[in-house]
């Protein structure tokens, strides 16, 4: 169980791109959790029913836990089960049912296309570093990949030729990802003309390597973008998943319909990419003006 709560909590911190005291938080309330389960004997979390999380918060209650404080510690539960079953770690979410209050949604900041413009031209095209990491941040952008699908991108999942991308997401589930010609050629250049400098083993297969010749990690990633978000003067705070978000807000403002960016994101809800893109007001305006019989 506690191997299940370090994944989420690298999930919060390295995909999600929470702040640290938000990681703790969380860290705090679950641990509490698990810890409840494991001095019941409890030993896995598919044991767990909905009866005895229910114990579980009587028992804070008698504590002299404050009801705020209760209903946030449930908050956690569930957002913790629902990334747990996301990821096919649990068959069944028995916190669905649970009442609480508005469940714990928070959408990174989402980058304008003048912000993405001014990101991507961060870095030093002179050095050999400064090439990685312009190809890094347009494939970010480019193709709304997660930052684990980032990582592992293999030289094999490349038909830049084509203009497409193989990229293997959650579930082990492989999708196509069109690649624009002005990343593509960043992406060229890049493995033309500076990964055979800072990786000759040809062992290593890594799309974005390190000058120590290794795959880069999902830490080091997000480390670049936060690099160049400074460098670039972006307020925000930017993650891999802020250039997600980015890139599927930006194809819906442009036109694109939800399930092209469902597709493209490897939704497998539609539901999810809803939430995920967050029409922006002008788009639903112009929709209700389009179809609505009293607009």
């Amino acid at each position: 169980m506690n191997a299940f709560l370090e994944s989420y909590l690298d999930y919060i911190s390295l995909e999600r791109g929470l702040s640290i005291n938000t990681r703790k938080a969380y860290a705090d309330d679950l641990g509490q959790f698990l810890s409840f389960f494991d001095q019941k004997g409890v030993t896995s979390l598919s044991q767990v029913s909905r009866k005895q999380i229910l114990d579980h918060l009587m028992a804070m209650k008698a504590k002299g836990m404050s009801t705020n404080s209760i209903s946030r510690h449930l908050v956690s539960i569930k957002v913790f089960f629902r990334y747990l079953q996301q990821e096919g770690l649990l068959d069944k979410n028995v916190t669905d049912t649970m009442d609480s209050p508005k469940l714990w949604k928070i959408l990174p900041d989402t980058l304008s296309e003048k912000e993405v413009d001014l990101l991507l031209k961060a870095p030093d095209m002179r050095k050999p570093l400064g090439v990685r990491d312009r190809a890094i941040l347009e494939m970010f952008y480019a193709s709304g990949l997660r930052v684990s699908e980032l990582a592992n991108l293999r030289l094999s999942d490349l038909h830049i030729d084509d203009g497409y991308i193989r990229v293997i997401g959650k579930g082990r589930k492989e999708r196509v990802i069109p690649v624009a010609q002005g990343s593509s050629n960043i992406l060229e250049c890049y493995l033309e003309e500076v990964r055979p400098m800072l990786c000759e083993n040809q062992q290593v297969l890594n799309v974005f390597v390190t000058k120590q010749e290794s795959g880069l990690c999902r830490q080091r990633l997000w480390q670049i973008i936060k690099k160049y978000t400074k460098d670039a003067g972006i307020m925000k705070n930017v993650t891999p998943h802020t250039l997600r978000h980015s890139f599927a807000s930006h194809l819906l403002q442009n036109g694109a319909p939800l399930r092209v960016i469902q597709e493209l994101l490897g939704h497998a809800d539609i539901a999810t990419t809803q939430i995920y893109t967050h029409i922006d007001p002008n788009r639903l305006k112009s929709i209700h003006e389009q179809f609505h019989p009293r607009a």
